[in-house]
C-alpha cells in the first residue's frame, strides 16, 4: 500500500447530502478519496443488493443507482479496484446497537468490503431526538460533523498501519454532534439492549424504538463499555468488529441431526 491509501467513501443517505461532503472533504487530507455512493437516499436498507445499477459520473467520484452493498462491490470490482480501506458514511443518525448493525446501509456498506478483505470503517453521527420531535425535523449542517469526521479522518490515517485490522474487520464509529468541543474517544461494543415495541391502529401497526427518546433525556438501560452509553456521555464510540457469522459446536444440535428421521 502506498503511504496514501486509496479511499472509497459511499453512505446510506445519499451522494449529495451534507454529512458525505463532510466526510469527502476531511478523508482527502489522508488519502486519495473516490465516493461511489447512491445517488438517492438508501438509508436502512441492510445489505440489500442488485443485479444491475446504472453508474454516473460525479463531481466526488460516481453516483450509483443502487443500495450501499452494489456501491461497495462494484467499487472494488471496477470502478476503483486499487481500494485500500472503505469509508462509509457520514450517516445522519447513530447507528447503535447490535440490533441496528444489520438493518443499517452504512454498517452494512462497512461489512461488505470485508468479504473483499478491504478494512471499512462505518461513521455516523448521533442527532438526539425526543418523543414530541420527528427525526426529519430536526436540522443538521456541514459544521454538525466535525467531530465524527475528525474522528474518522484519524483512524483512516492510523488504523491500518497501527495493525488495528488484524484485530477485527472493520469499525463501527458513532460520534456526538459537534457543538461541545473535542470529544473523547472511547472503545466499545454493541449494546445489547432492546426496546422496539409495536402497537396496532386498526388496519396498521406502528413500530417504535422508545430507546431514542431515552437516549435525548440521557436516560438509558445501557452499561459503561458500550456503544449508546459512550455517545451520550458525550464520546465518540468506537466499535471492533468481524463480519462473518461465527460457528461453534453445539451438543444438542448434534443430538438432534443423530436422531433425524431420514426415510
Amino acid at each position: 500500500m502506498n503511504d496514501e491509501p486509496s479511499i472509497l467513501l459511499t453512505n446510506d443517505d445519499g451522494i449529495d447530502s451534507v454529512g458525505f461532503r463532510a466526510l469527502y472533504d476531511a478523508l482527502t487530507e489522508v488519502g486519495s478519496v473516490t465516493a461511489v455512493a447512491p445517488n438517492s437516499d438508501q438509508s436502512a436498507v441492510g445489505r440489500a443488493i442488485s443485479h444491475e445499477v446504472p453508474v454516473h459520473q460525479h463531481e466526488l467520484g460516481y453516483a450509483v443507482e443502487g443500495t450501499p452493498t452494489d456501491c461497495v462491490v462494484a467499487g472494488i470490482e471496477s470502478l476503483v479496484p486499487e481500494t485500500d480501506l472503505v469509508v462509509a458514511g457520514c450517516n445522519r443518525g447513530a447507528n447503535l446497537g447490535a440490533y441496528v448493525l444489520g438493518r443499517s446501509g452504512t454498517v452494512s456498506a462497512a461489512v461488505e468490503a470485508t468479504f473483499f478483505d478491504v478494512p471499512a470503517i462505518a461513521v455516523s453521527m448521533y442527532i438526539p431526538v425526543r418523543e414530541d420531535a420527528a427525526f426529519a425535523d430536526v436540522e443538521e449542517n456541514y459544521d454538525s460533523y466535525a467531530e465524527a469526521t475528525r474522528a474518522a479522518s484519524y483512524l483512516a490515517a492510523h488504523s491500518m498501519g497501527a495493525g488495528v485490522f488484524e484485530q477485527c474487520d472493520y469499525l463501527n464509529v458513532n460520534a456526538p454532534v459537534a457543538d461541545r468541543g473535542p470529544a473523547e474517544m472511547a472503545i466499545t461494543e454493541p449494546s445489547r439492549v432492546y426496546q422496539m415495541g409495536a402497537e396496532r391502529n386498526g388496519e396498521t401497526v406502528t413500530l417504535h424504538d422508545r430507546i431514542w427518546e431515552r437516549m435525548a433525556e440521557g436516560d438509558i438501560p445501557d452499561p459503561e463499555g458500550t456503544d449508546r452509553r459512550a455517545v451520550v456521555d458525550g464520546k465518540v464510540s468506537v466499535s471492533p468488529l468481524t463480519a462473518p457469522h461465527t460457528t461453534e459446536h453445539h451438543e444438542a444440535l448434534d443430538g438432534l441431526a443423530e436422531t433425524y428421521d431420514r426415510s
